[in-house]
């Protein structure tokens, strides 16, 4: 199967996003092209995003905050952290909605809790891919919305 080019947006890509974006390098950097965004970037990313994926050994020091125009427009795959509110339409071939808690603001055993729960779904999304033959078939397997 093709590299799948995948988008993680959340709105100030200062946090979960870019936690995803690291996970999804680190364990899927051979069949994924992935980007990260906000529909409002933060100014840098969150220092204890930066701390707890370190505990993790995956460096996200060098990310920083971008906005959904900087990313590329022919994703295949967008995947919206939970924004609390209606994310904007981003064009994709699929969407799907991790709904996850933002943690900016708490205390660093929240970061990690989000942490965690953002590295099981991204590497089931990495073994979904590596173990299909399609988009569609990967995406069946972690469930997805058009």
């Amino acid at each position: 199967m093709e590299r799948i080019k995948v988008g993680f947006i959340c709105v100030g890509n200062s946090c979960r996003s870019q936690m995803a974006e690291g996970f999804a390098r680190y364990y899927g950097n051979d069949v994924i092209d992935v980007y990260s965004a906000g529909t409002n970037p933060a100014f840098e990313v969150s220092s204890n995003a930066v701390v707890v994926m370190q505990e993790k050994g995956v460096d996200i020091s060098s990310q920083y905050p971008k906005y959904i125009g900087e990313i590329p427009s022919d994703l295949d795959l967008v995947i919206t952290m939970g924004c609390n509110v209606k994310c904007p339409y981003i064009p994709s071939r699929y969407q799907v909605d991790w709904e996850l808690e933002d943690p900016v603001g708490m205390p660093l055993e929240k970061f990690r809790e989000v942490r965690d729960k953002i590295e099981r779904k991204v590497k089931a999304l990495v073994s979904a891919i590596k173990s299909s033959q399609s988009i569609e078939e990967a995406l069946e397997k972690i469930g997805s919305s058009k």
